[in-house]
């Protein structure tokens, strides 16, 4: 025919073409097969070609370039081009690149007739492709509303409405089923715009079950007879009289039904209706789909637009870090995630001896790293599995062959495609420090501990924070109950402690802050009240006193030998006397033995002389008795071997005698008042 449209076919193979000839056969379009070359376009176009169809499967990148070729000639720019595919990736690139739209595969001739038919219609062509599209004359606008749109509850409501005009029927639904087999959700409805999500139990629902199951078409024409209905007829009858319901089919799969529904038998679908609603029900689907494909590339043309976007703020806000990176003192480097170097800072080059240049695509275990390679490999895995490590000192060799402990904290970069941070800091002068430091520490917590008088420490607050093992055998608490749990209260009976204080903050034991060694009475754990000894200071931080520390030292042995002392001394003094007194006796017996014999003997030799009872020999008789009462009072001196004492006049004592010369007294001692 004169005006039959004439349509440009690039397939890719054999089978699609003959699919083609297949699907149009009978209808008025000339098909014409063409290679893939833009010059082959340019030629048909000048035959007054409609419309190209290109088969797109095999080489993507072929297909691009043959419709940029198109899309670019002055000869072929309008030339409407339509893919036919089945991926939404190869759509959504395709897109990009200037195509005018696509069929999905595989191809139905319905939606085939539909999409050429409303391509050709903007074209000006005066006749439908074949007699089946007087059918789809009335609805061709329709199905362009439903390609050009991305509104879900607009492609619904307008495929409702329109159907129920068309065929003049009471109520058209859409039911569309998710993946549970017995809940669907009625989205649209043509006498009620506000329904967009009214769940429905499909158990009650016999008829859409059906139609999912079967994949096919069911007409009622009777809802009062039919079988299918008879478990839930009593709640249907009385409003429907026929029902029509079609799948929404994609892929072989049943999205949902269409719901056709009438009150009286004269509402039962025409053929010519049914094949309109099923032509529509098709491009329902299709329609659904596109806007699902068109929504995604609307979603990553946004996605990729915010993420330049964010990609540029980024980049803004790290240029105030390239100084940093620069002048920093640490080492700041960047390695992939094989380990090699992608960039290094200056104090990298500081701290080990190579420059950017040597290190650059080096493994960074095998140009630093040398007694730790084999644990750092494992780190650097730990770090490209999404773990940051650090303040990890590492051991390592400078260029110039000397070693260094270097801390490194390794952190996976986001967007970078696995690329590692390292910040290296040279840490061998710290680590020699606190190695001394650590080894001081233990030597005075080994002195403290291994000395032999307790030593313990509290805070302002009065809380012991050290507790060595002396001042538990002293005290009978254990370390674990009295380390930072106990006060420095409990050690002394009464105020004890507070005494303490005052004492070390006055200048008179020593001067402030320092104490001893002073007498006190401390607690046992027992209760136990004893002696000891404390020395005492404060301890000072920067001027900040931030703790009190005491040696102590147990009297109790001390107390005891003190005491056994004085009672040694006491009894030295006694013996000192009894030793005085004894010479002092025997002295003075020897002395008064000769005068007293004179008298003793003058006297007895008067008496024998004098007559007896005459007043001289009274006298004689009286001074040979009083000297031999003397003679005895010598005698008994002569005895003494202690000293005993007994009352004289008033406070007065004087020497008894008769008690310290006699010889059976063990115990010597003065006599009580």
């Amino acid at each position: 025919m004169e005006n039959a449209p004439r349509i440009l076919v690039v397939a890719a193979g054999q089978q699609t073409r003959e699919k083609l000839e297949s699907l149009l056969a009978g209808s008025e379009a000339q098909l014409i097969f063409i290679p893939q070359k833009p010059e082959a376009v340019e030629a048909e176009v000048g035959r007054e070609a409609s419309l190209l169809l290109l088969d797109y499967d095999g080489d993507i990148e072929a297909h691009l370039d043959f419709i940029r070729g198109v899309s670019k000639s002055k000869k072929t720019r309008g030339l409407p081009v339509f893919l036919l595919a089945d991926d939404d990736d190869r759509i959504i690139k395709a897109l990009e690149v200037g195509v005018s739209g696509f069929i999905f595969k595989p191809l139905r001739r319905s939606e085939l007739l539909v999409r050429i038919g409303a391509i050709l219609r903007s074209l000006d062509f005066p006749t439908p492709v074949s007699a089946q599209e007087v059918a789809l004359g009335n609805i061709l606008g329709l199905t362009q509303t439903l390609v050009s749109t991305l509104d879900f509850q607009e492609i619904l409501y307008t495929i409702v409405k329109r159907v129920a005009e068309v065929v003049r029927v009471d109520r058209v639904s859409i039911v569309l089923v998710p993946d549970k087999p017995d809940v669907g959700y009625v989205v649209a409805t043509s006498d009620n715009a506000e329904i967009t999500h009214l769940r429905l139990d499909l158990n009650k629902y016999p008829e859409i079950q059906h139609v999912l199951n079967t994949g096919k078409s069911l007409v009622i024409n009777n809802a009062e007879t039919h079988p299918l209905l008879d478990v839930v007829r009593t709640s249907v009858t009385n409003r429907l009289s026929a029902l029509t319901l079609i799948p929404i089919v994609w892929e072989e799969k049943a999205l949902g039904v269409f719901f056709i529904r009438a009150a009286t038998h004269q509402g039962a679908l025409t053929p010519r209706q049914m094949f309109v609603c099923k032509a529509l029900v098709n491009a329902t689907a299709v329609a659904l789909h596109n806007a699902r494909v068109l929504q995604k590339l609307r979603e990553e043309s946004l996605s990729s637009a915010n993420a330049r976007i964010a990609v540029e703020n980024r980049l803004e806000s790290l240029k105030k870090y390239a100084d940093i990176f620069a002048s920093s003192g640490d080492g700041i480097a960047v390695f992939g995630p094989d380990g090699r170097t992608l960039l290094t800072n200056p104090g990298v080059e500081k701290i080990l001896g190579y420059q950017e240049h040597e290190m650059i695509g080096q493994p960074i275990w095998e140009v630093i790293f040398n007694q730790d390679r084999e644990e750092l490999i494992e780190l650097y895995k730990q770090v490209t599995r999404g773990v940051s490590l650090e303040n990890r000192d590492v051991n390592v060799k400078r260029k110039d062959g000397e070693t260094r402990i270097v801390e490194c904290s390794f952190a996976a970069l986001s967007d970078t495609g696995g690329a590692i941070l390292v910040l290296f800091r040279d840490v061998t002068e710290a680590r020699i420090i606190k190695d001394e430091l650590v080894k001081t520490k233990n030597f005075l917590e080994s002195l403290i501990d291994t000395s032999i008088d307790p030593i313990i420490a509290h805070d302002p607050k009065g809380t012991i924070i050290l507790y060595n093992s002396a001042a538990e055998r002293l005290y009978g608490w254990r370390a674990e109950e009295v380390l930072h749990n106990m006060s420095v209260k409990a050690l002394y009976p009464g105020e004890g402690a507070r005494k303490i204080g005052k004492m070390l903050r006055s200048d008179k034991y020593g001067g402030v802050g320092r104490l001893g060694p002073i007498r006190i009475d401390a607690n046992n754990a027992k209760g136990e009240v004893f002696p000891i000894s404390l020395t005492a200071a404060f301890i000072y931080e920067n001027g900040v006193h931030t703790a009190t520390f005491g040696i102590f030292t147990d009297l109790r042995e001390t107390v005891r030998v003190e005491k056994q002392l004085a009672r040694m001394q006491q009894q030295l003094a006694i013996s000192e006397k009894q030793s005085l007194i004894a010479e002092l006796a025997g002295a003075t017996a020897h002395e008064l033995n000769q005068p007293l014999t004179g008298v003793i003997g003058y006297a007895e030799y008067l008496l024998r002389m004098l007559e007896s009872n005459s007043e001289l020999s009274h006298a004689a008789e009286v001074i040979h008795r009083e000297a031999e009462r003397m003679a005895k009072i010598v005698r008994q001196i002569g005895k003494l071997t202690r000293y005993e004492t007994r009352s004289y006049v008033g406070e007065q004592r004087i020497l008894d005698l008769d008690r310290a010369s006699r010889a059976d007294s063990e115990n010597p001692k003065e006599e009580e008042p």
